[in-house]
This record gives structure tokens, sequence and C-alpha cells, in this order.
């Protein structure tokens, strides 16, 4: 029974556009490691990966947040 209302409640928080997402928040030198990484795992072409946002904080550190499809077409 948690288990269903657990999953009903993340699946009423996710976007309902097919996109799985995840936000990072990283000094710059490691947001663009970790964004070329993902661009290599998934790339563009195939899973139309691309930064749907980020933002600068204090300190040099870089929020974003990256979005794929779940699979390649």
């Amino acid at each position: 029974m948690k288990a269903r209302l657990w999953f009903e409640t993340l699946r009423e928080r996710m976007p309902r556009d097919g996109f799985l997402r995840e936000t990072f928040v990283l000094p710059r030198s490691d947001a663009r490691l970790k964004a070329k990484e993902w661009f290599e795992r998934f790339p563009k072409q195939a899973y139309w990966t691309e930064i749907e946002s980020w933002f600068e904080r204090p300190g040099d550190v870089i929020e974003f947040t990256i979005r794929r499809l779940p699979a390649a077409d």
C-alpha cells in the first residue's frame, strides 16, 4: 500500500512530457564535465538531450537541470 501511494505521488510530481530530468549543483568546472558526460552518454540527436535551465550561484557554483528522453529514437 505504501509503495503504491509513493509511486502515485511521484507520478503526479513528474512532468507528463516524457522527459527525464536531473538537477545538479556543482562548481563551474565540474558542471562542465557533468554536462559533457551527459551529452556523450545520451547524444542530443537520439535522446533530445539539452540543458533545460541553469543559474549561476555565489562562489562560482552552477545549478542546472538537464533533460533527455528515456530511450533513443
